[in-house]
């Protein structure tokens, strides 16, 4: 090889290296965003954590439950410590998502820009909403039935005592993936943008879909068939407004390839 070939070879070596530098350079300090938010949301949901804790505690005590121990000795500290980091998450998802954006944004074209941005929107509403049908509705009605059993079984007395670290972990098992869950037509329409898959194999899915919801439904929520309802419901129904969604979203990429043609 001559010493010209081995220059051109160099050059196109440092141009492809000079953006793949750019671009971690800028990750890096999206990421530092993202930590510095998640820093600050945890210094204030810490010296919020019990007052955070009482609100999670609520349907505990709507439920009749009026004491909780703990077994450990720093079992109750790092319960407030995974409290205040739970909702530091919640708190700093803004900031995080729209550093996710602002890294991912330059890269597409305009129409990609404002054909993502509703799916940003969705995700936090979705989420939300998920998590308010848990704590509003499967937990109390999952606590219920789990302190059902106290009292006399075999002349044997029963009481639930539950420890503070059991009952987060409890809780927030109901919200995280109750809100996940919600997050479905969001997975579905992304996937569809992404050609992996069509609301025509999403239609005739559909049988599959109800088993699957059913399955996610039972691990998600305790043996109670009222909280496996409540959650296999409303994903059947998310299922299908994700199907109504792509079947917007196809019209409209159907008007906007028909206009080009009508103008020439």
């Amino acid at each position: 090889m001559s010493d010209l070939d081995d220059d051109t070879v160099r050059d196109e070596l440092d141009d492809s290296r000079a953006p793949l530098l750019d671009h971690l350079i800028e990750l890096r300090r999206r990421l530092l965003y993202c930590i510095a938010a998640i820093v600050v949301a945890f210094g204030v949901s810490y010296y919020f954590a019990e007052n955070i804790f009482a609100f999670l505690v609520q349907p505990l005590l709507s439920a009749g439950q009026k004491t909780v121990i703990y077994t450990q000795i720093f079992e109750a500290f790092f319960v407030k410590v995974k409290v205040a980091f739970f909702a530091s998450i919640m708190i700093a998802f803004p900031v995080i998502a729209n550093q996710l954006w602002q890294f991912v944004a330059p890269g597409l074209y305009r129409k990609e820009r404002l054909a993502l941005l509703p799916f940003l929107f969705a995700t936090p509403v979705l989420f939300l909403s998920g998590a308010a049908l848990a704590y509003f509705v499967a937990v109390p009605m999952a606590l219920r039935f789990s302190l059902g059993f106290q009292g006399n079984i075999g002349g044997v007395h029963q009481e639930a005592l539950p420890a503070i670290g059991n009952y987060l972990t409890f809780i927030m098992q109901f919200l995280f993936g109750f809100g996940a869950a919600f997050l479905l037509p969001v997975l579905l329409m992304l996937l569809e943008r992404a050609g992996i898959v069509t609301r025509k194999g999403l239609i005739s899915a559909r049988r599959y879909a109800i088993v699957g919801a059913t399955a996610v439904a039972a691990v998600l929520t305790p043996p109670d068939l009222m909280s496996q309802v409540l959650l296999a419901i409303p994903l059947i129904a998310l299922y299908e407004l994700a199907i109504i969604g792509i079947w917007f979203t196809e019209r409209q990429r159907s008007r906007e390839a028909q206009v080009p043609a009508t103008t020439d």
